[in-house]
Formats: C-alpha cells, structure tokens, sequence
C-alpha cells in the first residue's frame, strides 16, 4: 500500500526502470536483485575446528510487475526475446520517496530475460492486469541516489488492463463465448559460464520455452473446438498443415481500443473437457481446452504492427 503524508519514505510503485540510459517507465512491484555469497565449510587438518569462508558473490534475477504503461524499451526487449534475438540490457531500478526525491538505485549489466508471466485472463474479474518480467543480470550494484523523479508517476487508470477485457481469435474457431484464459509463462534458461578465473560469470541465453494454454468457454459454442478435436487427436490428422494461427488481444476499459495482443502460431488441441461445476449451482456449463503453442511474438499498440 502506498504510504502517504510522510517525507523520507518509500512509496508503493515509486520504483522507476532505466534500461541503456531510456527511462523506461514506473512500476507496479519490484521483488529479487539481492547480492549473496556462499558459505564455505572447510575442515582444517584433524581439528574439530571448521574454518568457513566465502565465494564469489552471487546476484539474484530480478522479478518486476509491469503494466502497459511502459516505454518501448521494455516491450522490444520481450518482443527479441521471443524471437530469439537475445539482447542483453544495462540499467537500474531507482527508488523514490513519498516527495519523488531519489533515494537509492541498484545498478545491473549484461542482464537476460528469463520469463515473461501473462496474468490470468476472466470475463467475471474485476481485477486490474500486471505482466512480471525476470531477468538475470551479471552484475549488480548498489549505491545512492539523488534528483528528482525524470518521468511523472503512474496515474490511475493510465493505460488501465483489466482482466475482464480481452478477445481471442482462432480462425476456424467460436470464439465468442472464451470467458477464461490461464495465467501462462515464457521461460528462457540463462545458465552461467562458470569456466576461467572471472569473478563475476557470463550469463549465456539457453532454451526458450512456449507453454500450452488453457482456454475456457461456453459449452453451448464448443460446437468447432470439439470438431477440430476429434479430427486433430481421435483421427490423427495432426501434421502441421492442420495446426492453427491465432491471437490474444487485450482490450481498453470501453472494449473499442486494442491495448496490445500476443500472437500465436501453430497451435494444437490436445484435450477438451467439462469444467467442474456443482449440482446447486445455476452456472452455464464450460467446457476448458487445453492447446499446445509452438511459437508467440508480443504486439503492443505503442509498438505498432510486428
């Protein structure tokens, strides 16, 4: 919760992202980016004694929320990821007090993302959307800060994402009546070079991972979905020509504007299933699909077309 009327403090959300010199916008939360070491036990001849040590230091990724009210630096940094682009970033995260005066900064180099987390999706929720973002640096340092805040605070209702607003589009598909989609992460290794005599290791881009999806909907419109999967997985017609192309779209409060959206390309059914649902309850019956997805590209408004 923000903290209000007291000078000197730290305020929720205050926590602004530079990426190579761009003051790339305010965030919802900052979690990670500790600095550690190891503790070594050694046992020093036939003494009971353990002598202990430490290694090299070790530096935790850090995990942000973020919104849509980014810069495009943020944006186009997943947009290479996703397309296997890996571009390392330099930057810092600032934190300001209650009067938006600079309090400490945390420096990071060579820093990979790691995962991009998309928060679950329902036409029933009230709730206000934050995408979190981890990434991995080199490097990190702590040290003082000082100035004034160089972008105006997040306002309310800028850029609002509401999990309640979106669309998705499958052609071949009804889509109509999609009331859910899960929460669903992109994950990207970036294990360590360890090998030589440097202190601080390489990080080096490893495997990029899509995950599936988990689409709900209405039953009464599940009609194709259950087509395409007694053909895709029942009869095995499952090569690639009869995989599908789609796209989830995040919508603006009023429904008219797109905010962004994910594409995705080669898209499988592999199971389709009735949602669980109580005797008592006056619910319409769901049905919830689960599909695979080979590749996604982000696309957001501020970005224009991929």
């Amino acid at each position: 919760m923000p903290i209000t009327g007291v000078p000197g403090t730290y305020v929720g959300a205050n926590f602004q992202l530079k990426l190579d010199g761009i003051d790339a916008g305010f965030l919802k939360s900052v979690d990670g980016g500790a600095i550690s070491a190891e503790v070594i036990n050694e046992q020093v001849g036939s003494s009971y004694q353990i002598k202990k040590h430490i290694g090299p230091p070790r530096y935790e990724p850090f995990a942000i929320e973020l919104g849509l009210w980014m810069g495009n630096a943020v944006y186009e940094w997943i947009q290479a990821s996703w397309k296997m682009n890996y571009a390392r970033k330099n930057g810092s995260i600032v934190a300001y007090d209650y009067n938006l005066d600079a309090r400490s900064e945390r420096e990071f180099a060579n820093a990979l993302i790691t995962e991009v987390s998309i928060p679950a999706l329902d036409a029933a929720s009230k709730d206000q959307c934050y995408m979190t973002l981890k990434f991995a640096p080199e490097l990190i340092r702590m040290k003082k800060a000082s100035g004034k805040v160089t972008l105006p605070p997040v306002k309310a209702g800028q850029e609002m994402w509401l999990a309640s607003n979106f669309r998705v589009e499958i052609p071949g598909l009804d889509c109509s009546r999609v009331t859910a989609v899960d929460s669903f992460s992109v994950k990207q290794t970036a294990p360590m070079d360890n090998i030589g005599d440097l202190r601080d290791p390489l990080r080096e881009p490893g495997r990029l991972e899509f995950p599936n999806l988990s689409i709900t909907l209405a039953e009464s419109s599940s009609s194709t979905w259950m087509d395409w999967f007694d053909d895709f997985v029942v009869r095995g017609h499952n090569g690639e020509g009869q995989e599908k192309n789609g796209a989830l779209i995040f919508l603006s409060p009023n429904l008219q504007a797109e905010l962004g959206r994910i594409n995705l390309f080669n898209l499988g059914i592999f199971r389709i299933a009735p949602s669980r649902v109580d005797a008592a309850t006056d619910k319409a019956q769901r049905v919830t699909a689960r599909l695979y997805c080979e590749r996604m590209e982000l696309q957001l408004g501020k970005l224009g077309k991929v």
